[in-house]
């Protein structure tokens, strides 16, 4: 047996320093780990919506991690909430009603069941009275201070109009394709005149939107009927600005049925200057009504609803859908086809857009 040397002994008895260094370290660690927790978790219940909505969570979340304690960590995967279910159905149904405007108004102005003019006055007055009725529902407390807005107003008026009498030759789908495209070029080349830094990807996706749009309504067999295409165009441009102009809004449901009701006066006008075409049978009523009310009234407050759980980026991606949910159901209800050019021009103009919008969330966040 070999006797121990001085050195062998030394690191024998050092052994035990290691470990316990370590473990230490560890529980320093755990102690520090839940001293952030305890410290982010009090500090969710202050945060704003905005600031929530970023992160992924809703108020109920928050509230809920909050009131967890500081040893108990999140799960490596979260069950759905049921505010998240709300949230989905709330946008799937969204989607659907704005995607309905262009299929109602194509099949009432395709069957000639009403005139372009008639269909816009009862769409923005039947609006405007579900909106105010829906407001009278609500605590008094719940309205703001609002001042008209004669220039949103305006640009509402704009939009129905130009919709109305564009669909009387576009099909939904190709109607649906150029005004959301038209809306959201409008919006971005506002953030570009107001100074907003576009990336070099931000810009391929503009320009890929622009080719396509630029090519759906080049001249051809399969092309869209020019003046349709233009007052679409119009109509999108009239939209672009109308959401500009609402951003900031305090009360937005309330500034909307305000902005709905100043137009009826413009429809009425509209009606007497068309007063040669006036024609309108009971299918075209119950359209002209259907998608004022319901598709446009209720569509306003249902995605008002849904975007308190949308990141601003995904409730304006989320709008890519509209122009395909708008396709589809004019082959299903309407007996329209998909030519090979709206798919071409579909693909480039919504991944453009979704391009842009990708780019813009990543290099602007929310800032408080």
């Amino acid at each position: 047996m070999q006797p121990l040397t001085a050195h062998k002994t030394l690191n024998t008895l050092n052994k035990p320093l290691p470990v316990a260094r370590y473990r230490l370290r560890t529980i320093w660690s755990i102690l520090d780990t839940w001293q952030q927790r305890a410290r982010q978790r009090r500090q969710l219940p202050d945060l704003s919506d905005r600031h929530l909505q970023y992160i992924g969570l809703s108020r109920a979340d928050a509230v809920g991690e909050g009131d967890k304690p500081f040893w108990q960590a999140k799960t490596g995967k979260r069950m759905p909430h049921r505010s998240d279910i709300k949230t989905l159905s709330l946008t799937a149904l969204t989607m659907i009603a704005f995607a309905a405007n262009s299929l109602l108004c194509r099949l009432a102005l395709g069957e000639q069941s009403i005139d372009a003019a008639s269909f816009t006055t009862l769409r923005l007055a039947s609006g405007a009275a579900m909106l105010w009725l829906i407001l009278r529902t609500r605590k008094p407390s719940q309205a703001t201070p609002y001042s008209s807005d004669w220039l949103a107003a305006l640009m509402l008026f704009l939009y129905a109009a130009s919709f109305s009498f564009a669909y009387i030759t576009l099909s939904a789908g190709t109607g649906a394709l150029i005004l959301f495209g038209v809306v959201q070029l409008t919006m971005f080349f506002s953030g570009l005149r107001s100074g907003e830094a576009f990336s070099g990807i931000s810009w391929i996706g503009l320009v890929v939107a622009l080719a396509g749009l630029v090519y759906l309504v080049l001249p051809g067999v399969t092309a869209p009927e020019p003046v349709g295409a233009l007052l679409m165009a119009v109509a999108g441009i009239g939209w672009g600005i109308y959401s500009l102009r609402g951003r900031g809004v305090a009360n937005p449901l309330q500034s909307t049925a305000r902005n709905f009701l100043l137009t009826v006066p413009l429809g009425l006008l509209l009606s007497i200057a068309f007063l040669g075409d006036f024609h309108i049978s009971r299918q075209g009523l119950f359209l002209a009504i259907t998608s004022g009310a319901i598709a446009s009234g209720l569509g306003y407050v249902i995605w008002y609803a849904a975007l308190r759980g949308l990141k601003a980026t995904s409730a304006a991606t989320v709008q890519l859908s509209v122009p395909v949910i708008a396709a589809f159901g004019g082959v299903l209800l309407l007996a329209e086809t998909v030519t090979l050019r709206l798919l071409i021009a579909s693909v480039a103009i919504l991944g453009g857009i979704a391009i842009v919008l990708t780019q813009r969330h990543i290099n602007n966040p929310p800032r408080s």
